[in-house]
């Protein structure tokens, strides 16, 4: 007998594993519900969504099999059952997971059960286009990637050359929110059945998980995720561009799109995506700035990072170039660090699971790598309070972007900086937060500065340090000190 798996993030509307009257079995596995201490609304988005996707279909006709984790538990029991089936072949989508791979290869060769896997709707580049594309190299750039990239799929393209006479536009994207700006109102989904078992299922299985399961906003069907994405496509897009770079509490989500939630898991496709933006702006321009910024998402560091993972994710995984090990306290996973920047972003992942990309990297990424945690603790705390973090975006982001332990795979310098970025592209003040702040990153400096000094992009800052009075240095290290001996649980 031949059967397909499903597991939680392939939950495509016309997914290639599924046909041929094979039975499908939607699993929750470990890795997507107990590896780490997960976010509730993650595991709600999980839960529900793969409910809706077990009956969408048995809607059409589908022997459909939902595999709870307390029936099944382990990858390997589930397989002691397939055996005990006599099931013959499995069918399923690339997971673009490193250990869930393996497992199913070891798995699959215990059991004399032959595997056959399809390339992923998740991404717009097959496995053979990730190698076109990028490949195995001793350094990668983002930029001459998105240009290929640009150029292979035809968008903002004239005659060979970007539209608008440059490739990236995000010098001005930069611009902090005016008090003026309105937020335009978000579609929330109604509350269906999926959601409402969902959440008693969390509840009930998963009591002592971080965040809160009251206002659930995300999607959790395909037709809810549409409807999401239209929204964003019809009130947001044009001023994405913009704000994409700003900090502000006004509003949880500014004028991000928020579509990894659906994306990640498979309720929405990048064509779809591409699709609907260019129709959009097809109907109704959208500034370049922010169409290129947006299109630069999807198709260049999404597709990027998943590319790395491919290539140099082991690598990245193992790295630590600065021997960092300081555990993670508890105050960064109740949002009480005394940082002021740091327990808003902190509240607001609690509540939401969710913070744009300058949130995650210049505030939370830069202060972790600043106060010298362990790569491996940022990487698990990452996975488990974000909702659309997944193994092949977060190794990259953290062991590359944000804590530059793989001494630049992926970057050129590392991605820190002082107090002043934060108040610049926020409504925050001068106190006694930015202090510290200010202070662990000249210490960082100081720390590492014999590592930096053959870094063309980092001899401005040391050379500032080199003419800074010896008595602010001394007390810069003396607050930093007191800070980093008070991190502990």
């Amino acid at each position: 007998m031949e059967i397909t798996i499903v597991f939680p993030h392939q939950l495509f509307t016309d997914s290639p594993a599924v046909g041929n009257g094979r039975p499908v079995y939607i699993y929750e596995d470990p890795l997507f519900f107990q590896q780490y201490p997960f976010h509730k609304k993650k595991l709600i988005l999980h839960r529900a969504s793969m409910k809706y996707f077990a009956e969408m279909l048995a809607q059409r006709g589908v022997d459909s099999r939902y595999c709870e984790i307390g029936e099944y538990g382990t990858l390997k029991k589930l397989f002691e059952y397939f055996t005990a089936e006599n099931v013959s072949s499995i069918h399923y989508v690339y997971t673009d997971d490193y250990l869930l791979e393996r497992r199913l290869a070891r798995l699959a060769r215990q059991s004399g059960i032959g595997l056959q896997s399809y390339e992923s709707p998740l991404f717009l580049l097959d496995r053979e286009g990730m190698n076109d594309q990028l490949g195995e190299q001793e350094s990668y750039f983002m930029a001459s990637f998105y240009k290929k990239q640009r150029r292979r799929f035809g968008l903002l393209m004239e005659n060979g050359q970007p539209e608008g006479g440059k490739w990236s536009f995000d010098d001005e994207n930069r611009k902090k929110l005016p008090s003026s700006v309105e937020i335009p109102g978000k579609y929330i989904p109604r509350t269906n059945d999926y959601l409402t078992e969902a959440i008693t299922y969390v509840e009930r299985n998963f009591p002592d998980n971080p965040g809160i399961v009251e206002n659930f906003v995300y999607p959790v069907t395909h037709l809810q995720a549409k409807e999401w994405l239209a929204n964003f496509l019809e009130h947001r897009i044009d001023s994405f561009g913009a704000y994409e770079d700003a900090i502000s509490d006004k509003d949880p989500f500014l004028f991000h799109s928020v579509l990894t939630p659906s994306l990640n898991i498979g309720l929405l496709t990048p064509q779809q995506i591409l699709t609907g933006l260019m129709d959009r702006h097809e109907r109704k321009s959208i500034p370049l700035n922010s169409l290129e910024g947006f299109i630069r998402q999807i198709i260049g560091w999404r597709e990027f990072m998943r590319a790395i993972y491919f290539y140099k994710g082991t690598f990245q995984r193992k790295s630590n170039v600065f021997g960092h090990q300081r555990k993670i306290p508890r105050s960064f996973w109740t949002g009480e660090t005394g940082i002021v920047p740091v327990d808003d972003t902190i509240k607001k992942v609690l509540e939401h699971a969710y913070g744009h990309h300058i949130e995650r990297l210049m505030i939370l990424g830069n202060f972790m790598l600043l106060c010298e945690f362990d790569p491996d603790e940022v990487y698990r705390w990452f996975m488990a309070l974000f909702i659309d973090a997944y193994d092949w975006v977060m190794v990259p982001n953290v062991y590359g972007m944000t804590q530059y332990s793989d001494n630049g795979v992926i970057t050129t310098k590392p991605y820190i900086s002082g107090s002043n970025y934060i108040r610049k592209m926020s409504h925050y003040k001068t106190g006694e937060w930015s202090r510290i702040w200010d202070a662990l990153y000249w210490r960082f400096i100081h720390v590492h500065q014999e590592d930096f000094s053959g870094n063309p992009r980092m001899n401005m800052i040391l050379s500032l340090l080199n003419r800074m009075d010896p008595e602010k240095l001394r007390d810069h290290l003396e607050r930093a000190d007191t800070f980093l001996n008070g991190l502990k649980d």
